[in-house]
């Protein structure tokens, strides 16, 4: 693994429960990023999303690939991003191809589409165990 949890909240400024990124296993600065989350079962959405059949919110998949790709940023231009931080600021071409279950790993690839000034335009997939369940167009910008 490249990146611990720890090694990742140096760069996002997201903490729990709200930290959807676990690790990142590989990363090519201004190109694209591999990383994982474990949704275990004890995660506090999966109570009333939804009872007695948990599945995790398709948000928060979306919300783990902007994570994954807010690293990437601060990783390709830590001076450029230094004292900023990332908002989304649009999605496009959302999918959603199949639930994801409490125990599943998540698999979060992300390439950078387009860079431009503070805007970065990234495509992103999820997997579980190599099957896609969620893409996503992710604009976001530094503010």
């Amino acid at each position: 693994m490249l990146m611990s949890e720890e090694d990742i909240k140096r760069f996002l400024p997201h903490r729990e429960p709200f930290l959807f990124v676990d690790g990142v296993i590989e990363i090519g600065p201004g190109e694209r990023i591999l990383a994982f989350k474990r949704f275990r079962p004890e995660e506090e959405f999966f109570k009333g999303h939804f009872p007695g059949n948990p599945v995790v919110p398709g948000v928060i998949i979306v919300e783990a690939l902007a994570q994954a790709g807010g690293i990437l940023a601060y990783v390709t231009d830590p001076e450029g991003i230094k004292g900023k931080g990332p908002a989304l600021i649009g999605l496009e071409n959302v999918k959603f191809r199949k639930f994801v279950l409490p125990g599943s790993e998540l698999k979060l690839d992300v390439k950078v589409l387009k860079r431009r000034d503070r805007v970065w335009r990234i495509k992103g997939e999820a997997y579980v165990e190599g099957v896609k369940v969620a893409e996503a167009e992710i604009l976001a910008s530094l503010l």
